[in-house]
């Protein structure tokens, strides 16, 4: 197994409760407490993030939207370099 040191730090306060709460919530996971606040913090980044892509259609313009997805897909340079770009939370 390879372990990469970590570069930079969080500090943050919390109340006794809280500590214990996490605390209790690593070990059953069998995680330390940092990896565990780490993936926790992470994974609810990632909802915030992806939740931000809401928008509204009357019918006749979703239904334009659904043509539009439904379509094939060019295949181009700009194509490529969107899939291979990374998404914010993996940087």
């Amino acid at each position: 197994m390879t372990t990469t040191a970590r570069q930079t730090t969080i500090n943050l306060r919390a109340k006794a409760p809280q500590r214990s709460l996490i605390d209790h919530a690593a070990r059953v996971a069998g995680k330390s407490r940092t990896d565990f606040m780490l993936e926790a913090a992470c994974e609810r980044a990632q909802q915030v993030l992806l939740d931000q892509v809401l928008f509204t259609l009357d019918a006749t313009r979703f239904k334009q939207f659904q043509a539009l997805l439904d379509a094939p897909v060019a295949q181009g340079a700009a194509l490529r370099k969107l899939l291979r770009r990374q998404a914010p939370w993996e940087a």
